[in-house]
């Protein structure tokens, strides 16, 4: 952490075809090298083929899904007289949206179809409804926190 003066936040624009900083702030977790025409393509052709399959407006459906996998605890390391300890620790509001995109993100990566736009339209269906990848992955987070809950008197 910096010893100098607290790092300031910039604000980020709305992105141009729903308004909203968060569709703006995905777009900007999903682009590799600067390519954000590119990131905009994925997301926007991904809202389409979601609002194709449920039809349901794309970004409701976008917003219920972070808003499933938003995680409420995590673990922390936590050194203690030469052990480490998992600190189960609450997650700051800022980091849990930023949580819940990146793993949106990854496990949609990692899925079978055939673009990323699909993928992504996969992922944000199947975790607007509670399922998929990356709820298992909040679910295992929380399952973590619960389980080294006697090491919370640990927290800093």
């Amino acid at each position: 952490m910096s010893r100098r003066k607290k790092s300031i936040k910039r604000p980020i624009l709305p992105d141009a075809r729903y308004d909203s900083q968060t569709v703006s702030k995905f777009i900007n977790a999903i682009m590799y090298q600067g390519k954000k025409s590119t990131a905009e393509r994925i997301f926007y052709g991904a809202m389409d083929i979601v609002e194709n399959k449920t039809a349901q407006p794309g970004v409701t459906i976008f917003k219920q899904a972070l808003t499933n996998l938003k995680p409420a605890v995590e673990v922390k390391s936590r050194r203690v007289g030469g052990a480490t300890y998992q600190v189960p620790v609450e997650v700051r509001p800022d980091r849990r949206t930023a949580l819940a995109m990146r793993w949106l993100i990854t496990f949609s990566r990692g899925r079978n179809e055939k673009s990323m736009a699909e993928k992504l339209a996969a992922e944000v269906i199947a975790a607007s409804k509670g399922e998929g990848n990356a709820v298992k992955k909040k679910e295992d987070t929380h399952r973590m926190a619960e389980a080294n809950k006697a090491f919370a008197h640990y927290r800093w």
